[in-house]
């Protein structure tokens, strides 16, 4: 199991009482702290719950809450891909199932009479890695640029948050999670000085499924207004039930109280029973239809047209979003690498599977957004960081949004790329998502600034 924070607090002793901020809030009262440029509140708790069991709010604190802690992440299995293409970026990271946090990021000299943006992201890692607030997901640069509050959400992954059997375990209870934090949000995020009635939700791979999938989850309407969905791999959402059903019979029902390390072993079982499925067991992990908060698969382009009109969206992908995997596939690997042919089977295998997994229903799901009555503008990722081996990959995106030249500058996935010219594109980028949080639409030249990056697509 990994070990796993991200940015590293000072123990609560060391922070003067000059660098506290103190929010009056109806969760309780809420200290948090002075990081330069930002004020950080982390580590604050928005639900509980036993083992295998939905989530449920907690009661006001009686006592004042110190959020300077970074929020502990779901216990884990170690991922190849994560270490290898962003050495560190789980280190010091703290699992605990008890992981239902959510940490706050906003401006330094934010005033009092403001009402900023509220911009909540929902982390990726395929439903079985990751945490809300590892360093790569540092907000710092987005909220003082753009001067918007950004929320990070941690919640359960894999066995605890997204397996399910026909009788003990109910299903989605990451997502329900999800949707405890956002009435958290929606609740107290007014005495941070952000607007509960502009609220955004972004999120990549896993996180962006996550978020087209709240827009239609129960229990839902009026606490986001817009969606960010970043490489959703929605073309492989449908068509799950079978492999669910493999998955918990490879498995049985697992013993409430297991030894973590025995749940993460039945957790890699479950992942193998479902490789015969093909590209849809590259996500193993995910949220079942019919089971709350979601509708029946059958009843899900319904539910997505009747929210349209009340939900503005910004959905897209990479141009190059399997190139990522394509490296970690032995066999693959070497007919990539062939002499003469080897660029060609690169570009027809990772466009087809792009296209597939990705590109073509983050189109569909646009088209019947606006045909709906909806806003929605689709985007495409072309920037190819100089020295990947990626090319325009999946995550590619990430760096361009939150993270620092510290948590990115000497990965694999970023190259040789000279950082001043990861921030040069990711300013515009950074401004482009702000922008759409802000008013749920795009100006005209909204991209102008960053062709070179990222082309725009309002329809």
């Amino acid at each position: 199991m990994t070990e796993q924070t991200s940015r590293t607090a000072p123990p609560a002793a060391s922070i003067p009482e000059e660098a506290r901020r103190r929010f009056e809030t109806p969760a309780g009262v809420i200290i948090g702290r002075v990081d330069g440029d930002v004020v950080r509140a982390t580590g604050i708790r928005y639900a509980e719950s036993e083992r295998f069991a939905p989530p449920r709010p907690v009661p006001p604190a009686t006592e004042p809450v110190l959020a300077f802690e970074p929020s502990p992440g779901s216990p884990q299995l170690p991922s190849e891909t994560l270490s290898s293409l962003i050495e560190g970026a789980g280190d010091g990271l703290i699992a605990d199932e008890s992981c239902q946090f959510v940490s706050i990021t906003l401006p330094a000299d934010a005033r009092p009479d403001e009402r900023l943006p509220v911009m909540v992201w929902i982390h990726g890692g395929s439903y079985v890695t990751g945490a809300g607030d590892l360093s790569v997901y540092d907000p710092r640069a987005l909220v003082v640029e753009q001067r918007v509050i950004v929320v990070a959400v941690t919640y359960r992954l894999g066995m605890l948050g997204f397996f399910a059997d026909d009788d003990r375990i109910p299903a989605n209870l990451g997502l329900l999670d999800q949707l405890e934090a956002l009435r958290w949000v929606h609740a107290n995020i007014g005495a941070f000085g952000g607007a509960a009635d502009r609220v955004t939700l972004f999120g990549q791979s896993a996180g962006g499924d996550a978020i087209a999938h709240l827009m239609i989850a129960d229990g839902a309407e009026g606490l986001f207004q817009r969606a960010i969905v970043q490489s959703a791999p929605l073309g492989i959402t449908s068509g799950r039930s079978k492999m669910a059903a493999a998955m918990a019979a490879a498995v049985g029902t697992p013993a409430r109280d297991a030894p973590i390390d025995e749940l993460l072993a039945q957790q890699a079982v479950a992942e193998r029973a479902a490789r015969r499925f093909g590209l849809r067991g590259g996500m193993a992990f995910g949220l079942q239809y019919g089971r709350s908060p979601l509708p029946a698969e059958a009843d899900r382009d319904a539910a997505w047209r009747r929210v349209a009109p009340r939900i503005d969206v910004l959905i897209g992908t990479t141009t190059e979003e399997t190139g990522l995997f394509l490296m970690f596939i032995p066999a693959l690997r070497r007919l990539a690498a062939l002499p003469l042919v080897g660029g060609l089977v690169r570009r027809v295998l990772v466009g087809g599977t792009t296209h597939v997994i990705y590109g073509r229903d983050a189109r569909a799901f646009a088209d019947r957004h606006r045909a709906s009555g909806g806003r929605a503008v689709r985007y495409r990722m072309t920037w190819a960081p100089e020295g990947a081996e990626f090319g325009a990959a999946h995550v590619t995106d990430v760096p361009l949004l939150l993270g620092g030249r510290e948590s990115w500058g000497h990965t694999r996935l970023i190259g040789s790329s000279a950082w001043e010219d990861v921030d040069r594109r990711g300013r515009r980028v950074r401004q482009i998502w702000a922008d759409f949080a802000r008013t749920g639409a795009l100006a005209s030249d909204a991209a102008a600034g960053a062709r070179d990056t990222i082309t725009l697509d309002r329809g």
